[in-house]
């Protein structure tokens, strides 16, 4: 009988260390199994929001030239560049090398009529084309902008040689006036208008004459180098007989404007105006 118990016993115990052993095993498998590969959350790029400096373009551009991040943000990439014969696509690192300011620091704008300067201050245009022209060579290089749902954006640029829908006639006339002091002096009317503020009084502008000798020591820092102009819709000619060159420095807000007009087939420059404070 003792025999017999503890035959049953043995048996028992045999029998639950067996049951144990495949629960190990089974809960050793449960934590060694693969986890399923969750799908990764798509990613979707919000666009940004329009801001404050997307009502005016003058502002948009500023943070557009200076700032490279807000730049990338409102570039359309890979972006479109047409260069004279050959079609380019930019992508994020081609572009972001890409620096609209100049080495002179300065921003110019080219009008026919003074009316047209109105235009900077509308804020119900969509499409602008910001340009730049290289004197040395006579390249242009036109920047196309595009407001979408209130903000602006950089949607392609072409490069190509300057022609007779570029003020052609004008800006020829300009390198060499902005480059030779002789030459310059030669091209300033006797006398010239002069427009600044009143040194009594800061709120009033005063019109005046100097000497075209004086010149020289009146006149601001001019590009060299570059011109720009922004194509806010305003007609510019190649057969005006009048521009008008508004010159403004990004650095210190400086701002003027010269008036220039065809006399005989030649350019001079006939008013100056300095109204900055």
């Amino acid at each position: 009988m003792t025999m017999l118990i503890s035959a049953v016993w043995l048996a028992g115990c045999s029998g639950r260390v067996k049951k144990i052993e495949e629960t190990f095993e089974r809960l050793a498998d449960e934590f060694t199994e693969e986890p399923e590969a969750e799908e990764p959350e798509e990613i979707v790029e919000e666009e940004p929001e329009p801001v404050e400096k997307d009502a005016y373009f003058d502002d948009f551009l500023y943070s557009f030239a200076s700032d490279q991040s807000f730049r990338l943000r409102r570039t359309i990439l890979p972006l479109p560049c047409y260069k004279y014969d050959e079609s380019l696509r930019l992508d994020e690192n081609e572009w972001s090398e890409n620096n609209l300011f100049d080495e002179e620091n300065t921003f110019t704008q080219i009008y026919d009529q003074e009316a047209d300067l109105e235009l900077e201050s509308d804020t119900t245009l969509n499409s602008i084309q910001f340009e730049w022209i290289t004197l040395s060579s006579m390249e242009v290089e036109k920047y196309y902008f595009q407001r979408l749902n209130g903000i602006w954006k950089l949607e392609a640029v072409n490069i190509r040689g300057l022609d007779e829908n570029d003020n052609y006639d004008f800006v020829h006339f300009y390198q060499q006036f902005a480059n030779d002091s002789t030459f310059q002096q030669q091209h300033v009317h006797d006398p010239l208008t002069y427009i600044t503020v009143d040194p009594d009084n800061e709120f009033t502008i005063v019109e005046s004459f100097i000497d075209a000798d004086q010149w020289l020591a009146f006149r601001p820092d001019i590009p060299t180098l570059r011109l720009s102009n922004i194509y806010y819709g305003q007609q510019n000619s190649n057969t005006s007989v009048r521009k008008i060159l508004r010159i403004t420095n990004v650095v210190d807000g400086y701002s003027s404007v010269l008036y220039f007009r065809k006399v005989r087939d030649d350019w001079e420059l006939y008013k100056f105006e300095d109204t900055s404070v």
